[in-house]
């Protein structure tokens, strides 16, 4: 299987990173990390007017029509340009809507989306730090045609106009996995909104649900069996965090190689020296091997195949790559690498975010392993 990308896809990487250049340049990024919302409204209303925010919503509700493997293009030039703001997180939402949302939440969501007008979120994660459904502990109480939603979210993207909530509706025990997702305004009454100290550029927020009411319409596919959506908007939001660090690490190694050849050091470039070098070498191999896992598992999950084996590898590898390239970029810079007067340690922090929202690598080892005797997705 070729995974380069097609005559379209170079096309779309090639006008997204057109738009960034101009759009988002290093001076607006290294000012942004000290504002509330670092994304101005000028960049994100020139994603969307080159039809980018609707990228796999259909023609029929105003977007492209494009799909996973595109958004995955995308979103590495984004990663490569440090781009913050809620582009993945409402892209996820998107999808779920898509495949799972009945016609009128498509009619009111989706053309909102393609448009930027509306941001979403999901909110899976709760402050018992487990990552994945199992952790969901929030409680949604049917009541007066609707359901009462009690408990807290963490690690929200923000900002984000709606929220896909996860929450527990029933005691797990018959063939149901006792979970449900609900479409809530974000500043619905009883909603507490606060923003996280996180380090880096993205922002985070947790969510307070004090007997929050949300109407039966606001339910999300079906009552009481959410898991399997759940697990794909995991997979969704992984992969798409997979192809963003691809892109980080791209530009922390570009950042690396330029320094070395301009840094002298004992009468020559700090580049000719053998340790330099073959970090360069292990970067790449590293930066690499991670693009080739995610763009195998951005396939696979166009083409329905999200429980894949790969798609576990992809997030895995990628999780320790990026960490491991932008602290060998770090190492390669010396000093200078370390100060705020670079962009470098922003990819940093961004590339331990990353692994940390992804789960971990031992969390995808152990899943890996858990399908080893599965059949084999041949690519």
């Amino acid at each position: 299987m070729d995974f380069g990308l097609t005559e379209q896809q170079e096309a779309l990487r090639s006008t997204v990173s057109e738009l960034l250049a101009r759009e988002w340049p290093e001076s607006l990024l290294m000012a942004a990390q000290y504002d509330e919302n670092p994304l101005p409204q000028s960049a994100w209303h020139s994603l969307s007017a080159k039809g980018l925010l609707g990228l796999t919503v259909p023609q029929l509700y105003g977007g492209a029509g494009l799909g996973f493997a595109e958004l995955a293009v995308v979103l590495e030039e984004m990663g490569r340009s440090l781009l913050p703001g809620p582009f993945l997180a409402t892209s996820v939402c998107a999808l779920a809507v898509l495949g799972s949302g009945t016609a009128e939440q498509r009619k009111e969501l989706l053309p909102r989306i393609a448009s930027g007008e509306l941001t979403m979120a999901l909110a899976l994660r709760e402050p018992g730090g487990s990552h994945g459904a199992e952790g969901v502990e929030l409680q949604a109480e049917p009541s007066a045609g609707g359901y009462v939603l009690n408990g807290v979210k963490t690690l929200v993207p923000s900002p984000a106009d709606r929220l896909i909530v996860v929450a527990k509706t029933i005691d797990t025990g018959g063939p149901s996995d006792g979970l449900s997702l609900f479409v809530v305004d974000a500043g619905s009454p009883g909603v507490a909104v606060t923003r996280l100290p996180v380090m880096g550029i993205d922002r985070f927020c947790e969510v307070e649900f004090r007997d929050t009411w949300t109407p039966a319409q606001s339910l999300l596919g079906l009552a009481n069996y959410g898991g399997p959506l759940v697990n794909r908007m995991m997979v969704w939001e992984g992969i798409g965090r997979c192809a963003e660090l691809v892109g980080g690490a791209q530009a922390a190694l570009d950042m690396t190689v330029e320094y070395v050849k301009e840094r002298h050091a004992f009468g020559r470039p700090v580049g000719s020296f053998q340790a330099i070098q073959h970090h360069c070498a292990n970067m790449l191999a590293d930066v690499e091997s991670a693009r080739h896992l995610t763009q195998q598992a951005a396939w696979l999950v166009s083409n329905g195949h999200s429980d894949a084996p790969q798609v576990s590898m992809a997030q895995a590898w990628t999780a320790e790559a990026a960490r491991k390239v932008t602290a060998t970029a770090h190492q390669c810079h010396g000093a200078i690498g370390f100060t705020t007067e670079l962009s470098l340690h922003l990819y940093h922090k961004r590339a331990i975010a990353g692994e940390m929202l992804l789960g971990g690598a031992a969390y995808h080892h152990e899943r890996i392993a858990a399908s080893w005797d599965e059949p084999r997705i041949r690519v």
